[in-house]
């Protein structure tokens, strides 16, 4: 729904709680317990309005893990069953690298992002980059 855009593109949570009022007032009708959801978890979804704006352009846009889980679905939908637990892990090991081939997109202002992600979780990164 394009109406959703302004809530989750906003520059910051007081303007995406107006957004989502507006969302509200046009499809609250319609989609009650969307809105509801949405109203019921807002502390949790606009804990993102906390990063710089080029963190949740990649919290937004990305979905990558949505597209691995729906490739191991894929791959392991039509299994009845797996001898063992390395048998499964092995497949999903293969199709893990067969969805990696397929990311070549990248990342608008990876860097800066990189940085910026750096300094939020101070520490936690250390061990898997370098800046």
């Amino acid at each position: 729904m394009a109406d959703l855009k302004p809530v989750y593109r906003a520059v910051s949570k007081a303007a995406a709680e107006t957004a989502l009022d507006e969302l509200e007032a046009r499809w609250g009708q319609q989609y009650p317990m969307g809105i509801q959801s949405w109203r019921r978890k807002w502390e949790n979804l606009s804990a993102y309005f906390r990063y710089a704006p080029d963190i949740r352009k990649v919290i937004y846009t990305t979905n990558v893990i949505e597209s691995v889980h729906r490739q191991f679905r894929k791959l392991t939908k039509t299994k009845g069953a797996f001898p063992n637990e390395n048998s499964l892990l092995k497949l999903l090991y293969l199709g893990l690298l067969n969805a990696q081939e397929k990311w070549t997109m990248p990342i608008h202002n990876w860097n800066l992002t990189l940085s910026q992600l750096a300094i939020y979780f101070d520490g936690r990164l250390n061990n898997m980059i370098t800046l």
